[in-house]
């Protein structure tokens, strides 16, 4: 086994970036260690560790990094074998549909939070019809969605286990014109690291968290 620095990763339970990291830790078995803060009341070092005041954080011998996707590619980059292809220009097409990926989260992100029907209505759509191009995109050109684990499914796994309780709990019928997309998203979930990136008690937390932001998300959830 390669030598490895200590490591921490700074989590809170139900942050998709997070798992992110989680997800390379363990998918490339790199030892570790995981704390998790309550991110409306955090410890006072956390202002001293993160700059943006968000989580993740990964500590490398008590030296801080922040962001997602650096703290992915960090791991990747110390550990043997590579989550990239190693072909320029794919690994660039695969940077690129990260951005994509991050784009539907904010979308997701703007779903919860929204008071504003239209506002709502617009989140929802651009979310639907991304996955459409996502579709389009597998189908086609299979960049990914593939036996192949890689760092685009590290990026989407988080993603689809949000989007699954808006199915579940929202009754959004999210890969209704994806049958693609809902494959890739049924075979990435029952991935071993991804399972173990979130804890035991992330699946009877999600409902609670889908409502705490009180828009017409958490309303909807309420009302069925």
């Amino acid at each position: 086994m390669p030598s490895f620095p200590k490591l921490k990763l700074i989590s809170f339970t139900m942050c998709a970036y997070v798992q992110r990291a989680r997800i390379v830790l363990l998918e490339k078995n790199i030892p570790h260690e995981i704390e998790y803060i309550d991110l409306q009341s955090p410890p006072d070092w956390f202002y001293d560790v993160s700059p943006l005041e968000k989580v993740p954080v990964l500590l490398v011998d008590d030296v801080s990094i922040f962001e997602s996707m650096v703290i992915c590619e960090y791991l990747d980059e110390i550990s043997p074998g590579s989550l990239y292809p190693a072909d320029p220009l794919a690994k660039a097409r695969q940077r690129a549909w990260i951005a994509f990926g991050d784009g539907i989260l904010d979308s997701f992100y703007g779903l919860l939070r929204t008071t504003d029907e239209k506002e709502f209505k617009r989140h929802k759509s651009t979310m639907l019809d991304r996955l459409e191009t996502i579709e389009e995109s597998i189908t086609q050109e299979q960049l990914f969605g593939q036996d192949e684990f890689c760092m685009v499914d590290v990026v989407f796994a988080p993603l689809f286990r949000f989007l699954n309780g808006l199915k579940q709990y929202a009754h959004i019928d999210i890969y209704a014109d994806t049958p693609v997309v809902a494959q890739w998203a049924t075979r990435l979930l029952s991935r071993p690291s991804v399972i173990n990136s979130v804890p035991q008690s992330y699946n009877a937390d999600l409902p609670g968290y889908l409502q705490k932001f009180d828009g017409i998300l958490a309303a909807q959830i309420k009302n069925t």
